[in-house]
């Protein structure tokens, strides 16, 4: 059985934008993925841009994203750059 990663490195203006797009505001959405507000902030503007598997799957869900959704992740580029 594959174990979850640690944490997850995620875009805090993805985050951003989609509860705008929810029409939430930043205290609606930390309430409803049961996160600090100043949490929430602290993602969307970067500061913190790791969370652990549990509070990113509650703030995936609570944006509506369904559960194989990568959009709120930095995904690592899968080709490693030439050298020269």
């Amino acid at each position: 059985m594959e174990q979850p990663p640690p944490t997850y490195q995620v875009k805090g203006a993805e985050i951003r934008e989609l509860r705008k797009q929810a029409g939430l505001s930043t205290a609606e959405l930390a309430e409803k993925a049961l996160i600090s507000r100043r949490y929430l902030n602290h993602l969307e503007n970067g500061y913190r841009t790791r969370m652990r598997p549990g509070p990113y799957q509650r703030l995936r869900t609570a944006l509506g994203l369904p559960a194989d959704s990568s959009q709120l992740l930095r995904i690592p580029p899968q080709d490693p750059p030439e050298k020269r």
